[in-house]
């Protein structure tokens, strides 16, 4: 194993990044139309590629410090210190444009997961006080034996949740 087998590896880890913002996008497109029903299978998909992300990633480490030992660094060394070990040449630059480019998506990556984050938590809050209002209110009765609340209220339901 060498380093083009690592730069292999990266460009698959970087391909898994890229279908990570692309479920997440597609997660969140769901959550603003209300499409709730189709929800579990879009979170089911994310799972699935943070999945195959973790084995690329460990894949990645084994490389890396089988590398690392090649080019005389530690056995623990990380794809920084990695490139900027490697010998003159190509490498360094090629690693760091791996880095910079799983650096980036990353942070793709975490916004999207924040504003997915608070879609779901403005839905269960917005499912929580529908159901809170679907609670009659505890009344006492009055000296005719009935109580103030109309039973036949009208109930208003927001069905885009």
């Amino acid at each position: 194993m060498g380093a083009n087998e690592l730069s292999a590896l990266l460009w698959r880890e970087r391909e898994l990044l890229e279908l990570l913002v692309f479920k997440l996008e597609e997660e969140q497109l769901l959550l603003q139309g209300g499409k709730s029903r189709w929800l579990q299978h879009a979170t089911r998909e994310v799972e699935q590629v943070l999945a195959l992300v973790r084995e690329a990633g460990l894949g990645r480490s084994v490389e890396v410090a089988a590398l690392a030992t090649e080019w005389g660094s530690t056995q623990d060394a990380t794809l920084r210190e990695l490139a900027a070990s490697a010998p003159s040449g190509p490498w360094a630059e090629i690693l760091g444009a791996h880095l910079k480019a799983m650096a980036d998506l990353t942070t793709q990556i975490k916004q999207l997961r924040d504003v997915n984050e608070q879609f779901i938590r403005a839905a269960s809050r917005s499912t929580q006080e529908t159901l809170a209002g679907l609670s009659p209110d505890v009344k006492t009765y009055d000296a005719r034996g009935t109580t103030d609340v109309d039973a036949t209220a009208a109930r208003l339901f927001d069905r885009n949740l």
